[in-house]
């Protein structure tokens, strides 16, 4: 009898509601190319909502900054199809990044239409909570534009604060408090 191969650090098999199989992994260089090409998949609301403001095109030096985190102060994901890297599908990406000289991290998820609303996001963001602990940081944040009501109540449903952000109107911001409970 063989065992099931074993996955390396923060990679895992996550199926969707809709039966589709997902591969959640850190992001790699590979990820550039098909990243900017599904790029022009995400509607401008989609955009909008992710960059808060409105971006047209994902250059090639955007995706390849977005596919080389630097492993000592951020941690980028990706959902993709179970492919190599570089031949997936990406559907989602998630990352955390911590703010110099703070015990804090400003987190961004972006996931698809195409997969949204089957508890992606939210399986990733409890992705980067574990890593923003595991580097003893004090705070998750994100800015959130005040329509975005999916990722506002995803937020507070894992305990997230939000608090109006002053001279940004339309902004929230969402915080958790990393030394509460887990």
């Amino acid at each position: 009898m063989t065992r099931p191969k074993r996955l390396p650090p923060w990679h895992e098999h996550f199926r969707l509601p809709s039966g589709r199989e997902l591969l959640i992994r850190p992001i790699r260089p590979e990820d550039a190319g098909p990243i900017q090409g599904a790029f022009g998949l995400l509607g401008p609301e989609e955009v909008r909502q992710r960059f808060l403001y409105d971006l047209r095109e994902l250059t090639p030096e955007m995706a390849q900054r977005l596919c080389q985190p630097d492993p000592q102060t951020e941690f980028a994901l990706v959902a993709a199809e179970p492919l190599p890297p570089g031949e997936a599908l990406v559907g989602a990406v998630a990352r955390a990044t911590i703010v110099p000289r703070s015990r804090q991290a400003e987190f961004a998820i972006l996931v698809s239409h195409f997969i949204a609303g089957q508890g992606l996001g939210r399986h990733l963001m409890r992705r980067l909570v574990k890593w923003s602990r595991s580097k003893k940081l004090d705070g998750l944040y994100g800015d959130v534009l005040d329509s975005n009501e999916p990722m506002l109540q995803l937020a507070r449903s894992l305990g997230f604060a939000q608090r109006p952000q002053a001279g940004a109107p339309g902004l929230v911001r969402v915080v958790l408090d990393l030394n509460g409970e887990p």
